[in-house]
């Protein structure tokens, strides 16, 4: 039964007004009791101990429509720890407004000069918000720049949370309007990354994201071969829990830049996890949801497919610090992996299979990520190791990978070509021994030491067990009269570093190099 409260309950009249609450109630005989404060200007003690007895003897009691002042008497006395307490919300219409913003959960309108509304899809969002407020503030205590929702408003049939973003534009405006600043935009985009990767957060604050794409590709079991399915749920829980913050719908629409400070909005979507999931929801941004309608992405972000595509190239190399196609591609397959997983099992709940369009979606990343399943084997990355196929032809790929890494560890120009030539020695052996007559994969680790400064480049192959430091040293004035010149390369390899070392370990050939910088 729903009683309204107006005008003050205090002391002069809160047993009246009690007594006229339990007249009524005992009239209508129903036990669940919803006191309606609309009108209700103010409350004392006396008038708070009539709800504490309402509540013995009422335990589904609650009060909706508190104004501001009333729910703060309600919430720094407890009362809104002890039964439900719904504040009034001033009413906001978004009809005309600007939209800066969309996400999985909702969507930011800009209302006015100095303030946005984040407006959910979910019409009882009110749970929502609190999550989404909490976790905005776990971030910013955590470093991360990030806008707090200092209001919550209904707007139409759902709420929405109000923030400050005085004179703010999107990365979005400011691609679409200025894209001369489309390189500006990336470094920025790839800052802010870097720095929510690198926040450790406290075991348990936000969700793993690791378990969310476990059960996607769960899900995938039912619509793909048997094979590919197992595969795909295997890879995934493969990747190793991580405790590093992810943002999980980082776009160029949740990027504003508000008087020269970069800020990101949008955080309902915060969790824990390896940048690989990042990487995928920021590929399906950019690229996967308008692979095959290219107008997807204009009505979505404001700018062209092209744009898109170039910002998605720049981003992730920027992001890895590296321009080696094979170390783009290797990465961005993985990110396709868990991108398509998600794109199609959200097509799928929408209803796309009932559909001839959804269909023809869903066949076409079906496509592609049983293709993606067939050469990849794990979806782990690191910016400093780069998996190829062991082939001669890679021999290039691979020392542009190992040179920008000594780069940017500051490493001087002629001990970098003693580590190029080293490292041409060592790949072209697994090219042409480890795997004949077969063929595999080689990985390329760089690793900087700080203390002494020096720099490892390990290779890893699953080739026939060989160990090159057991062969003897070629003798070089034989040599140059026309002997054997077998282990040259080897020799060479040892006398260009500082120390060289192999193991045989899990199946693996593993051959560290080693120079002091």
């Amino acid at each position: 039964m729903k009683i309204e409260l107006t005008g003050r309950i205090d002391s002069n009249n809160a047993q009246q007004t009690e007594k006229e609450i339990i007249d009524r109630l005992a009239a209508c005989g129903e036990n669940e009791v919803v006191l309606d404060a609309a009108g209700l200007e103010y409350i004392s003690s006396a008038g708070l101990r009539v709800i504490l007895r309402l509540k013995n003897t009422y335990p589904d009691v609650s009060i909706v429509n508190v104004s501001s002042e009333v729910y703060e008497i309600l919430d720094m006395t407890g009362f809104t720890e002890i039964l439900p307490v719904e504040k009034a919300y001033r009413v906001v219409s978004v009809e005309g407004c600007e939209e800066i913003g969309r996400g999985a959960n909702g969507t930011i309108y800009r209302i006015d000069q100095d303030n946005v509304v984040k407006v959910y899809n979910n019409a009882d969002a009110l749970e929502d918000i609190r999550h989404e407020r909490e976790v905005a503030k776990l971030a910013l205590i955590l470093g991360v720049p990030t806008a707090i929702s200092y209001d919550v408003v209904k707007v139409g049939e759902s709420y929405g949370s109000v923030f400050e973003l005085l004179n703010a534009r999107s990365f979005s405006k400011i691609i679409s309007t200025e894209p001369d600043k489309l390189d500006w935009c990336v470094g920025e985009y790839v800052k802010m990354l870097k720095r929510i990767h690198a926040t450790l957060v406290p075991a348990g604050k936000l969700p793993d994201m690791r378990e969310t794409a476990v059960s996607w590709a769960r899900f995938m079991l039912d619509y793909l071969p048997e094979e590919a399915g197992k595969k795909l749920v295997s890879i995934v829980e493969a990747v190793p829990h991580d405790d590093h913050m992810i943002h999980g719908d980082y776009h160029t629409k949740n990027l504003e830049l508000q008087n020269d400070e970069v800020l990101l909005i949008d955080m309902d979507t915060l969790s824990v996890g390896h940048p690989v999931f990042e990487l995928a929801s920021i590929f399906n941004a950019f690229i996967g949801f308008s692979e095959l309608d290219h107008e997807v992405i204009k009505s979505f972000q404001g700018f062209d497919f092209e744009t898109a595509r170039t910002f998605w190239k720049k981003f992730l190399s920027a992001y890895l610090g590296t321009e080696c196609p094979l170390k783009l591609q290797e990465v961005e397959n993985k990110a396709r992996i868990i991108g398509y997983t998600r794109l199609i099992r959200r097509s799928i709940r929408r209803g796309g299979l009932e559909s001839e369009g959804g269909r023809a979606e869903i066949a076409f990343w079906k496509e592609r990520l049983l293709a993606l399943l067939e050469k990849t084997d794990s979806l782990v990355f690191s910016a400093n190791e780069l998996e190829v196929a062991a082939s001669a032809e890679n021999l290039g790929a691979v020392q542009t990978f190992v040179d920008e890494r000594l780069q940017a560890a500051d490493c001087p120009p002629n001990i970098r070509l003693q580590v190029s030539v080293a490292v041409e020695e060592i790949f072209v052996n697994i090219a042409n021994y480890a795997y004949k007559p077969g063929a595999g994969s080689a990985v390329v680790r760089v690793e900087v030491a700080e203390d002494p400064v020096s720099v490892s480049i390990t290779f890893l192959d699953h080739g026939v067990p060989y160990d090159p430091l057991t062969g003897k040293d070629p003798d070089l004035k034989r040599a140059g009269e026309g002997g054997d010149m077998h282990g040259l390369g080897v020799f060479m390899t040892k006398k260009l570093m500082d120390g060289i070392a192999y193991e045989y370990k899990n199946g693996q050939n593993i051959l560290t190099l080693k120079k002091n910088l």
